[in-house]
This record gives structure tokens, C-alpha cells and sequence, in this order.
């Protein structure tokens, strides 16, 4: 299969695959954390998040070190923002959760996911994609990586805000306060959202935005079922949140 063709058909899954998990999500929320079934094997949280994550960081990595020394510019630069993201979950976050258990169906198809889209982002970018530095490529090139790093930092805090919510080995829930969290009840998705569509914006390219499209759709209805939970829960939960777009929605 030719290199088009192969970043066409895996970016087109990104997106098909979105509009799918999306239209289950209507109907019942991904299957771990709070929403995980009782019984089933489960792998310990912080093992979990490193083996389903880590591959993301690790392919792309692979593929900078076979990459032409003519690619170590712009486009280098978009694929360490890829890599970014994916060295703070693997072995930041990782280590740090206190998050509950993941079902091993999650981890197993997190990993085949992170490896796939890993090789993707990373080989679209390193060996597929034409980057001429113009004046507006860098003003796009430079707000998309300001974009993302603003929503990096909305994503660490917010997920540093929940884990002080609990003590270790506790697994009660509590209503989160501070940063992102005055405005939405997701606000640790809120922040991974804006990062990949700042991503898109940066890179460009149809793999990019498939990216950013299937982010979306998998964590943006999570962040709904969090809210209607929140307020379940929770008689006192502030009215003026809304569930993952401040003031909308």
C-alpha cells in the first residue's frame, strides 16, 4: 500500500470510528472509571495508563530516528507536541493517578489505538507531509502550538485538582473546585480537547484533524455523562457549570 494511501485509510477509521463511538456514547458512557462493570479482570491504574498510553510516545519515536535530518525543523517540532501529551500520560500521569482500576479490554484496545495513531501522526508528518515555511505557515504553525500548550496546562491542572480530591486508596467522589472546573464539569477533557484541536491547526493535515475529530467524539460525550452524574450525586452541584464548553454547554 502506498504511503498516501495507508495515512488516508487510517486517517478516514479516525474519523468513521469517532462518529461510531460517539453514536454509542448517546446510549451508554465508555466502560471504565465510575461507568467500569463490577466484575471482569482489571489491571491496576497507574500500570494501566502506562501500557496504553506509552506506545504513542514510543512509536513516533522510533520513527524521528529513521527520519531524514532535513525533517528536523517544523515538522520535528509538531511531532514532539504529538509526543508531549503522551510523555506526560505515560510517565507523569501514570504515576501519579489515583484513578480506579481499568478493565484489560480498555488497555488492550487503548494500546492498539495509541500504536496506530502513534505511527500515523508520526509518519504522516516525518515522511508524508510537504511543510514550506511561509509567513502564514508560521503564524498558523505557532498559534496551533500556543493552543496547545494552553490546553496541556488545562489538562495537568485539572488533573491535578482531581487527585487532591482523594486519598490514596480512597475511591469516593467529591465535587471538584478550581481552574477549568468553576466552568465545566470536564474540565480535564476541555483541556485534552483544545490540545489536539490546537494540534490540528498547527499540523494542518486531514490525519491531524481525524485525530482531533475521534478526541471529540470519545471524550466529549464522557464528559456529558459526568456532568448528569455530578449532578445526581451531588444536591449542592453549582447550577452555572455546564458539562465541557464554558458558558454554552
Amino acid at each position: 500500500m502506498e504511503r498516501s494511501a495507508a495515512v488516508s485509510s487510517l486517517s478516514w477509521a479516525l474519523v468513521v470510528g469517532g462518529a461510531a463511538y460517539l453514536l454509542r456514547q448517546t446510549r451508554r458512557c465508555g466502560q471504565y472509571g465510575r461507568y467500569a462493570e463490577p466484575s471482569g479482570r482489571c489491571w491496576p491504574a497507574g500500570p494501566a495508563w502506562f501500557l496504553q498510553e506509552v506506545p504513542a510516545f514510543l512509536v513516533p519515536l522510533l520513527l524521528l530516528g529513521s527520519a531524514e535530518p532535513s525533517s528536523a525543523t517544523g515538522r520535528s517540532l509538531l511531532v514532539w507536541t504529538f509526543m508531549l501529551h503522551y510523555f506526560y500520560r505515560s510517565f507523569v500521569f501514570s504515576l501519579l493517578t489515583r484513578g480506579r482500576p481499568v478493565p484489560l479490554k480498555i488497555v488492550c484496545s487503548s494500546v492498539i489505538f495509541c500504536s496506530l495513531n502513534g505511527f500515523l501522526q508520526g509518519h504522516h508528518l516525518l515522511h508524508c507531509a510537504h511543510l514550506q515555511l511561509t509567513w502564514l505557515t508560521n503564524a498558523r504553525l505557532s498559534a496551533g502550538v500556543l493552543v496547545f500548550a494552553v490546553g496541556l496546562s488545562i489538562n495537568i491542572h485539572s488533573d491535578h485538582i482531581l487527585r487532591r480530591l482523594r486519598k490514596p486508596g480512597e475511591l469516593v467522589y467529591r465535587i471538584p473546585r478550581g481552574g477549568m472546573f468553576e466552568l465545566v464539569s470536564g474540565a480535564n477533557f476541555f483541556g485534552e480537547i483544545i490540545e489536539w484541536c490546537g494540534f490540528a491547526l498547527a499540523a494542518w493535515s486531514f490525519p491531524a484533524f481525524a485525530f482531533a475529530f475521534f478526541t471529540m467524539c470519545s471524550i466529549g460525550p464522557r464528559a456529558f455523562h459526568h456532568h448528569r452524574d455530578y449532578k445526581r450525586r451531588f444536591e449542592d452541584y453549582p447550577r452555572s457549570r455546564k458539562a465541557i464548553i464554558p458558558f454554552i454547554l
